[in-house]
């Protein structure tokens, strides 16, 4: 028995240590790809969290009507409009419309489903949506749990990074979290679940594990990614805030480990 399981034991440890190592050009590549990413489903947060701003109980066409009143007050550069259960926000074609320091353009829509005392249900679609460095266009179905504070978000994705047209296609099933509910999204976001998307170089699939997210950060400040590369390469990403204005990533892969810091800017550096 013990000699079958040595048999059946040595290729995994003869694969594992023939494996290529993560390479320099690779970790890059896998932290441009992973930040483009999270980058795009941060531009959805806003909308998804400005959504909220209606009486929950009432019924959805009056939800709606009450959420539109709210959109127009609190964002007065915008075109908002209101069909049935629908919200529409235009955010302005040309300078755009600023909420909470961030500055939009494009059109967002939410539809409420369902609205009672425990649970929200609401979708939502994205005509090029764009925080002037990420458009996004797709949708995503949210649910709210009131008596959690948490929401669960299944979204599909087509993005663009605006600076050098990079593009990428992807879903995701992910729980998010105020970090601070006295700060509202200013405070941050804590995300757990997974996504997987296709980007230029192929088929990316990432594990998400109390990742701590702040819209004006190009990467996560806290938590961990386990990543799984086009070539087939397991890496995990871990992320330690050093500064207001510096995130460290170390990803560590195949035999071999990588550590950079990322600036607010998006500018990638050896640490």
């Amino acid at each position: 028995m013990l000699a079958r399981k040595l048999v059946i034991a040595l290729p995994v440890v003869l694969l594992a240590c023939n494996q290529e190592g993560l390479t320099r050009d690779e970790a890059v590549d896998a932290l441009t790809e992973s930040s483009i990413e999270s980058q795009a489903s941060a531009v959805t947060a806003a909308p998804i969290e400005i959504s909220t701003n209606f009486t929950i109980g009432k019924a959805v066409a009056n939800a709606a009507a009450e959420l539109r009143g709210f959109l127009a007050a609190e964002i007065p550069c915008a075109k908002v409009t209101v069909q049935d259960a629908t919200v529409t926000t235009e955010w302005g074609a040309s300078g755009g419309c600023t909420y909470k320091g961030l500055t939009y353009t494009g059109t967002s829509s939410v539809t409420i489903q369902r609205t009672d005392a425990a649970t929200l249900e609401v979708d939502h679609t994205w005509t090029d949506l764009s925080n002037g460095k990420i458009q996004v266009s797709g949708t995503a179905h949210v649910t709210w749990s009131v008596t959690e504070h948490s929401r669960h978000v299944v979204h599909e994705l087509h993005w663009t990074r605006l600076a050098d047209h990079r593009t990428g296609t992807g879903t995701g099933d992910r729980t998010q979290t105020l970090l601070d509910p006295a700060a509202g999204l200013a405070g941050g976001i804590r995300i757990d679940g997974n996504r997987h998307w296709s980007g230029h170089a192929g088929e990316w699939d990432l594990a998400i594990t109390g990742v701590e997210v702040r819209l004006q950060d190009p990467v996560p400040q806290a938590g961990s990614y386990h990543l799984t590369t086009p070539s087939n390469k397991n890496v995990t990403l871990s992320f330690a805030r050093q500064a207001a204005d510096v995130i460290r990533v170390t990803l560590a892969g195949p035999k071999r480990s990588f550590s950079f810091d990322v600036r607010e800017t998006g500018t990638i550096n050896d640490s």
